[in-house]
């Protein structure tokens, strides 16, 4: 089985790459990315990424460059696993709305050029519209019309349409939506710090754990201050967790994300997965897990102003939609990911969150470009 995955390079591609390596159906796999892990194409790297062929796609090109691109990476591909995706410039809308959805079409229409079988979409917790007000979790069947204040959102629903009108031929491809929560693990710390933090709160959060009590001073008893980097007397990595009120988050492994795409390959799973590790990240829930317990609840109100300062100020990597995301989106219901793939995450989602925070702050490098500190803030 020929698999080709786009956006191999990244954080999701990766892990995927990983989970596809030692499976003995998988016989060639290629790896397309607008920057692949060698300027040259070539696969001598680490692994799992030495385990590809590589092609440069890039879907913020020109239509001629991404034709070229795509039809070299997917001809006579068996599978396409379609997970690149940009984030930055989070101000350039024209530029995402380019490469995230142009991009995304570019690719739906190589795969139907090419005849291939299956194709498997990287779709996302985002492209949810907002969720029911008793806070219960959701199956696949709740809406897919995102939320409206979140570019990311409304694009990720913008191509759930683009999958809808593919499946209602039936001479099409078999199409599998995956669609995780918050993705998270230690090799993609820098990349995470570059798209959802930005320069300035990754600083800040390195300060913090380094030195918290010249960072907040005598805002929690117990920490003491000094030339050199300390350590909260009780091991905590962070003297607190600030978090808004009422906000309830998911997360889940990249690694676990990976079996997944290599589960819905093997089996040729049809329909839309939610994708969610075991546990809630609540602020308490966070806080026990980096700070001892010591939580700082924030106003809901108070804590999306403060995004929107921050992004509207080049501060802050993101703005208040990703607020809005967090804090309406709904929580998934992950059944039907566990009955048809059979698939049992492996690290709960507070595992998770606290390896890519540590991985942060302790200035964790791998060797791809998109996940790489050689390109953290360039």
């Amino acid at each position: 089985m020929r698999v080709v995955v786009i956006g191999a390079s990244g954080n999701i591609g990766t892990a995927v790459l990983r989970a596809l390596a030692p499976e003995p159906v998988v016989t060639s796999l290629v790896g397309a990315a607008r920057r692949v892990p060698r300027a040259d194409g070539t696969s001598t790297v680490a692994f799992p990424h030495d385990r590809a062929e590589w092609v440069r796609v890039d879907l913020g090109g020109t239509a001629d460059e991404i034709l070229r691109g795509l039809d070299e990476a997917v001809a006579g591909a068996d599978v396409v696993v379609h997970l690149a995706w940009a984030f930055q410039p989070s101000r350039a809308r024209s530029t995402l709305l380019r490469v995230n959805v142009q991009g995304t079409r570019h690719v739906l229409d190589a795969v139907v050029r090419h005849h291939v079988p299956h194709l498997v979409v990287a779709s996302s917790l985002g492209a949810y519209s907002r969720g029911p007000d008793d806070g219960r979790p959701v199956d696949e069947s709740w809406p897919t019309r995102g939320i409206p204040t979140e570019p990311y959102s409304v694009d990720k629903a913008a191509v759930e349409r683009m999958l809808d009108d593919l499946e209602e031929d039936r001479s099409r491809p078999v199409v599998t939506r995956l669609r995780p929560a918050l993705v998270f693990q230690r090799d993609a710390a820098a990349g995470i710090a570059r798209r959802f933090l930005g320069g300035p709160a990754t600083f800040g959060l390195r300060a913090a754990a380094g030195a918290p009590g010249r960072v907040v001073g005598g805002l929690v008893r117990g920490w003491r201050s000094g030339d050199e980097p300390l350590e909260p007397v009780d091991g905590a990595l962070l003297p607190v967790v600030p978090f808004p009120a009422g906000m309830r988050l998911q997360g889940v492994h990249a690694d676990d994300v990976g079996e997944a795409v290599r589960a819905a390959i093997v089996g040729r799973h049809p329909g839309a997965f939610n994708l969610a590790a075991d546990g809630i990240l609540t602020g308490q829930v966070l806080a026990d897990a980096l700070a001892g317990g010591r939580l700082l609840e924030l106003s809901p109100d108070l804590a999306r102003g403060a995004m929107a300062v921050g992004w509207h100020s080049r501060l802050a990597a993101i703005g208040e939609g990703w607020f809005d995301m967090g804090m309406h989106g709904p929580l998934l219901d992950t059944a039907r990911a566990r009955a048809t793939l059979r698939w049992r995450p492996t690290r709960t989602a507070p595992e998770a969150a606290v390896e890519v925070v540590e991985a942060i702050v302790a200035k964790t490098d791998f060797p791809s470009p998109p996940l790489s500190r050689k390109h953290l803030f360039g």
